[in-house]
Order: C-alpha cells, then structure tokens, then sequence
C-alpha cells in the first residue's frame, strides 16, 4: 500500500505514518487488523526463534525501580507492561510510536499504570517533556526497520539526550556467525521483507552516533551472534 491508494486519504490508522513504513510494513505496523493478530507472546517468541526471553530479559536488567524510561517504540506482547512494571510507581515510563494503531495498543497495555504514558512521536526527534532527563534510553528492535538516515537520527537522538553516567539500550539484530543456520532464513526474509535489516550485520551500532567517544559501549551477542545488546552509557 503506497501514498497515492485511495484508502490512506479517509484512513485515521495511516495519517502521517512515514512512507517507507505503508510501503514496506504496513502488514506488520500499521494495518490494524494485521496488529491485532501479531501482537501476542507467542508471535514475539515464534519471530525470534525462542530468543525472545532473554533479550527482554537483557533489557529489563538494565531498569531499576524508581528510573525515568524512554522506550523509544511499542513492543508486541507483554514487554511494554513489564518495563512499566521494573520502573514501577517511584518512577516515570514513557512510550513512544508513530503510528496510530502502535499507541492504541500500548496505550491498552499501559492503562492501569499511572506513572505510564504514552504519546505519538517520532524517535528522530522526540524530546523528553520535562526538564529531568531519562536515566534509561530503550529501543527494542526499532533499528533493523528503519532506512539508514533514520538509524542515524535515532541513534543521535537517544544519544543526546543522555545525562551523564546515564544509559541506552539498544537490543536489535547482528551479524549471524558463518555456519549458523537461522542466517541462511534470515537472508530471504531480508530480501523478501526487511530491506533495512541486513546494514546492521555490516555496520556496527556505534557507527551511526557523530560522537561516539563520549560514550563507553558494551556490546553482548545472542544465539550464535544473531541478536546483539549494545549498552551505551555517557561517560564523559
């Protein structure tokens, strides 16, 4: 579905949704009735080849009761309501999306937790609404759907917008070893339906910041190098 179909005039979960998202993800992101179907554990778990535990559970490792916490893009399944959750009441969760349909859903999985909020914007830019800034900067296989200037902008947004000695987390796809057999699947899938994917198997996380020396990076792999966290935290 592009631009110029009829239906995205009249259509409220499309209005100003980027074009490379109703180009390339609109079975996945934006078409409500797609969403509602994918978004479930089973879904997440089936899509990261069982990985999905650990990889939520690397994230949330990093959250202490209390934070202030930008997840930089809603989660499917039970991840979003589990990071509110770690931050608990002490504490402020904020979540962000760019499409309609992402925030309905968060928004439901939030509802009950007042120091939770959700709001539409775009991780390029969005900046935090109050004057104390985010101990914790979270984006959870956002990276790998977005072209190669939106890496870069996210990336430098986050970046920017972390105090001294605070953190990013970011949990995304990386280079499979050689022989591992999921790199040979992920290779179609890449080809047939992530074209943005296959640059973080080439290009390492902290290439996209404009100033990565102010920041020390520690980076962990997953399940034969095919999943990566990349923990950043300013240190200077």
């Amino acid at each position: 579905m592009t631009r110029n179909h009829p239906e995205l005039k009249e259509n409220p979960y499309y209005e100003g949704v980027p074009e490379y998202m109703t180009e390339v993800y609109d079975w996945a992101y934006v078409d409500p009735n797609w969403v509602k179907f994918l978004d479930r554990n089973l879904v997440v778990t089936t899509l990261l080849f069982g990985n999905d535990q650990r990889l939520m559970r690397s994230y949330l490792a990093e959250i202490e009761p209390g934070m202030r916490v930008w997840q930089v893009a809603h989660v499917y399944g039970d991840l979003v309501a589990r990071a509110a959750d770690k931050v608990g009441p002490g504490g402020s969760f904020h979540l962000t999306d760019i499409t309609p349909i992402q925030i309905e859903h968060g928004s439901a999985k939030l509802r009950s937790k007042y120091w939770a909020r959700v709001m539409r914007a775009d991780a390029a830019v969005w900046r935090a609404p109050e004057e104390a800034p985010y101990d914790l900067i979270c984006s959870f296989f956002l990276l790998h759907e977005v072209p190669e200037d939106k890496k870069a902008a996210i990336v430098n947004n986050i970046l920017d917008q972390l105090p001294v000695h605070g953190k990013a987390v970011f949990v995304d796809y990386s280079r499979p070893h050689a022989l591992h057999p999921v790199g040979w699947i992920l290779r179609v899938v890449n080809a047939l339906l992530e074209p943005f994917a296959k640059t973080l198997w080439q290009r390492e996380i902290s290439s996209y910041a404009r100033d990565a020396g102010r920041f020390s990076w520690e980076k962990q792999t997953f399940f034969g190098g095919v999943y990566q966290r990349v923990v950043v935290t300013h240190s200077k």
